[in-house]
């Protein structure tokens, strides 16, 4: 006879028999469709959705290239090892550009993990690839007095484009959080700007001076009332796409002549880190106006551009008394 079964399953039985029956089943395609309905319900910006559908798809393809898509849960760490070997020698892409992919897939595997349809993430603890942070592309006072004078601003459209590429200096705001200021969030009294579109849902404020508030005041005031509450508009009163807005400083950077730099919203953004670090702003007033999670970026403004250590080495320079 037998030997009855203990009833009581063992550790090793019960993850048996509480696996996920997806764990054997999804497929590349099932996941990924699982990911962006995640990602659209929890209202993620729409940048970001495009961005993980590109990064994703990207792997995607390499998945079913090497036959490897037809169950997610068999991707495993040495696959993610051979996918960056392709990037790299294959595809001979820089770290930095492998590293934005790899942050895309970290999140999707993450959200796999923790959506229980897979038992082990391939993603877990993965380090990105060392990148060495080059020189930041800023513009030059003469190129930024060029470049806001390139706007005619006895046209509406100049007026709106110059105090829009003022306000991205004066603030260091993202282009896509530039895209959803309302009307009724600047706040001229108070002598501040609220950002609601922000890359990681942290609302905040970013403060202005005198300068851009009387810019703002006169735009405001010849910009009128219209259908939309957006406080970028275009000539029928429709508010401005982020594609429109991120033609704007190239545009005028051409016409202006400026060579030798990116004309972007993004090389605003560091100006306006470079300006203000050179001028004794902190990391931490620097990270609040910015907007960043971490003091990773903060740091590198600070330690390219901070100009206490050259005034220090007029000090203790090993030739001052040679």
């Amino acid at each position: 006879m037998s030997k009855r079964r203990d009833n009581r399953l063992n550790s090793r039985e019960v993850d048996v028999a509480l696996e996920p029956i997806e764990f054997n089943t999804l497929s590349f395609d099932e996941a990924f469709r699982s990911f962006i309905e995640d990602a659209e319900r929890r209202g993620l910006r729409e940048h970001t959705i495009t961005y993980y559908q590109r990064e994703i798809g990207l792997f995607g393809r390499w998945l079913f290239s090497e036959d490897k898509a037809e169950l997610i849960s068999r991707v495993v760490r040495a696959d993610i090892n051979s996918y960056v070997d392709y990037l790299k020698n294959e595809r001979g892409l820089k770290n930095g550009t492998i590293n934005t992919r790899l942050r895309a897939i970290r999140a999707f595997f993450g959200y796999l993990k923790d959506s229980k349809y897979i038992a082990n993430n391939p993603m877990e603890n993965y380090p990105l690839l060392k990148s060495r942070t080059g020189n930041i592309e800023t513009f030059s006072i003469k190129q930024l007095r060029q470049l806001l004078n390139a706007p005619d601003r006895r046209t509406f459209t100049g007026l709106r484009d110059y105090t829009y590429m003022l306000l991205l200096l004066e603030t260091g705001i993202r282009l896509s959080e530039c895209t959803g200021i309302l009307v009724e969030d600047v706040k001229l009294s108070e002598g501040v700007v609220f950002i609601r579109n922000t890359k990681n849902h942290f609302h905040r404020y970013v403060p202005i001076q005198s300068k851009m508030k009387e810019q703002l005041r006169r735009y405001l005031k010849v910009r009128g009332t219209c259908e939309s509450d957006a406080l970028f508009v275009t000539l029928d009163g429709e508010p401005m796409q982020r594609s429109s807005l991120q033609k704007i400083v190239g545009k005028y950077g051409s016409r202006a002549g400026i060579k030798g730099v990116r004309c972007s919203p993004h090389t605003l953004r560091h100006t306006f880190a470079k300006i203000s670090v050179m001028n004794g702003a902190g990391v931490f007033e620097l990270q609040k106006i910015l907007g960043h999670s971490s003091m990773e970026m903060v740091r590198i403004y600070v330690n390219l551009f901070s100009s206490d250590v050259y005034k220090r080495h007029k000090e203790f320079s090993p030739l001052k008394n040679l």
